[in-house]
């Protein structure tokens, strides 16, 4: 069974940077699509980043656009999420995930946004940006 583990949240001062790593074990048999989502407090979770397995394409939510970079080392079976110029409206716990029915994204099928559109989840990482 494929489980992710995100790593690499913290505490940062606003205008500072963070990079976050999720990597996948178990059986990692399906080259999937991934995705980045956030849920800040009292607040449903949002979708952030997604990236693609072959094609490489990205895709950015508008709130985070220029700011973050989405990345993948397939080799390491490992996602990023390199984040700079933080706010303190990214202040939340961030997921990683995997889309189970797609392995690659593009104009004709962009990815989803919904929760349910992804299976699984990691358990997420904190991070806190202070203003």
């Amino acid at each position: 069974q494929l489980q992710l583990a995100e790593s690499g949240g913290g505490l940062v001062q606003a205008g500072g940077s963070l990079k976050l790593s999720c990597v996948a074990s178990g059986r990692y048999s399906s080259r999937n699509a991934m995705a980045w989502f956030r849920q800040a407090p009292g607040k449903e979770r949002e979708f952030v980043a997604a990236i693609s397995y072959d094609n490489g394409n990205t895709y950015y939510a508008d709130s985070v656009k220029g700011r973050f970079t989405v990345s993948r080392d397939n080799a390491k079976a490992t996602v990023y999420l390199q984040m700079n110029n933080l706010k303190s409206d990214d202040t939340a716990v961030y997921y990683c995930a995997a889309d189970p029915k797609y392995r690659d994204y593009g104009p004709l099928r962009p990815p989803p946004k919904a929760l349910a559109d992804f299976d699984p989840w990691g358990q997420g990482t904190q991070v806190t940006v202070s203003s």
